[in-house]
């Protein structure tokens, strides 16, 4: 399971931009996974500068 820590997040986009589903959307200040799409890739997990993304083998959301 993908989460992004929104509260730590300075939506700079570079997650976008690598995920291959286009399961991550940018609106203003809001950034969300849309799971139905997300296949657990982590390319968004290793791309971002700041590391408020995160990935649990276990599908249990980490905080």
């Amino acid at each position: 399971m993908i989460e992004i820590l929104p509260d730590r997040c300075d939506f700079c986009g570079c997650c976008v931009g690598v995920c291959p589903e286009d399961a991550i959307e940018l609106k203003e200040a809001e950034i969300f996974i849309i799971d139905p799409r997300c296949t657990n890739c982590a390319k968004c997990v290793w791309s971002c500068p700041i590391e408020v993304i995160k990935f649990n083998k276990e599908g249990v959301a980490l905080k």
